[in-house]
C-alpha cells in the first residue's frame, strides 16, 4: 500500500512541479472534459433495465482529464471520472435520488503520445496510458457520506484517439479499464492484488491545447 501511495503521490507532483516550471515551445497542456459509458464487469450490476432513459442514467459517466505532454509524445495525466447512479437500477418508481449510489475515480498516469501531424493545426495523436489512483464507492444517502462510502487503491490503463481541428481545439475518443486493488494479508507477498471490483469506460471529450 505505501508503495503505490508514493507513486500516486510523485505522479501528481511531477505534473504540479511541470505546471510551475517555464513552459517550452514544444510540450502541450491538454484538458478534456468528457462524458462517456460505463459497462462489462461491475457495471452489469441490474442488467434486467430495458428502457433506454433508465439505462443511460445507471451507466453515464461524468468526468474531465488534464494532461501535460512534454515535446507532444511522454507525458502525464490525471484523470477524474464521477458515475453517479453506479449501482442503482434507476427504472421505473424504483428510483433513488440522483448520485445517491455513485463512484469517483482519480487517477494519475503516465502517457505516450504521438502528434501525428505536428502539433499546431490539424493532426491526430493516438495515445495509451495507465496508472494508479483511488476509486471511490458509496451506497446510501447524502447525510452517510463518510459511514457508508469505501475509498480503495485502484489502477487503469486506456488508449484513445484525439483529433484536433484547429491550434487549439479537437475532439477525443477513449476506452479505458479500472480495477480495485485490495490488500494481501500474506506476510509474503507483495502487498496488493487484484480486486473484484472493476469495470470498463467508454467516452467522448472535447480537447482543448494550449
Amino acid at each position: 500500500r505505501e508503495m503505490l501511495r508514493k507513486l500516486f503521490i510523485t505522479s501528481l507532483l511531477t505534473i504540479v512541479v511541470t505546471a510551475a516550471a517555464p513552459a517550452k515551445a514544444s510540450a502541450d497542456w491538454l484538458f478534456t472534459p468528457f462524458i462517456g459509458m460505463n459497462f462489462g464487469g461491475s457495471a452489469r450490476f441490474n442488467t434486467d433495465i430495458t428502457d433506454f432513459d433508465d439505462e443511460f442514467e445507471k451507466r453515464v459517466n461524468y468526468g474531465a482529464t488534464l494532461a501535460w505532454m512534454g515535446a507532444g509524445i511522454f507525458g502525464f495525466e490525471v484523470d477524474f471520472g464521477w458515475s453517479p447512479n453506479f449501482f442503482e437500477s434507476t427504472a421505473g418508481d424504483a428510483n433513488f435520488e440522483y448520485g445517491d449510489s455513485n463512484v469517483t475515480t482519480l487517477m494519475g498516469n503516465v502517457v505516450l503520445g504521438i502528434p501525428v501531424g505536428g502539433q499546431t493545426g490539424l493532426g491526430i495523436r493516438p495515445y495509451a496510458s495507465g496508472g494508479v489512483g483511488m476509486i471511490r464507492s458509496r451506497i446510501d444517502g447524502v447525510d452517510d457520506l463518510f459511514e457508508d462510502a469505501a475509498n480503495n487503491f485502484g489502477m487503469n490503463v486506456g488508449a484513445g484517439l484525439t483529433g484536433f481541428f484547429t491550434d487549439n481545439v479537437g475532439i477525443r475518443g477513449d476506452i479505458r479499464y479500472f480495477r480495485s486493488l485490495q490488500d494481501d494479508d500474506e506476510p509474503d507477498e507483495f502487498g496488493f492484488g487484484l480486486g473484484d471490483f472493476h469495470f470498463w469506460r467508454g467516452s467522448v471529450g472535447v480537447t482543448f491545447r494550449f
